[in-house]
């Protein structure tokens, strides 16, 4: 088990929270998000990793040989699908908000009414 992996993956957290704090834009923040949401694939990546072992391909192995866990490697392909359906959503509800106000900004956006 590697711990460089874990501190990878809690500092592209920390890279996109602050980004998400210090962010006075939308699509900045949407932007920013996506950079907290792919420190995930880094830890479900390592979670999932064993050394020494093969691709998750069980026809003609024989028993017993080492091989990285499938279910993680799902759950991070199904990670990346949610997280672009996510930041699709917040990019098109950013351009709504930019329609109907005029600006982009989040502290302006608190003023906006029904």
């Amino acid at each position: 088990m590697s711990y460089i992996a874990f501190g990878v993956a809690g500092w592209i957290f920390l890279v996109g929270l602050y980004g998400v704090i210090i962010s006075n834009n939308l699509i900045h923040l949407a932007l920013c998000l996506t950079v907290v949401q792919s420190s995930t694939y880094v830890l479900l990546l390592e979670i999932g990793y064993k050394r020494h072992a093969g691709a998750p391909i069980f026809k003609g192995v024989k028993l017993g040989t080492p091989a990285v866990d499938p279910v993680v490697q799902s759950l991070t392909l199904t990670d990346i699908v949610i997280s672009v359906t996510i930041v699709a959503l917040i990019l098109a509800l950013a351009l709504d908000a930019h329609r109907d106000t005029g600006t982009i900004d989040p502290d302006e956006l608190a003023e906006m009414s029904g």
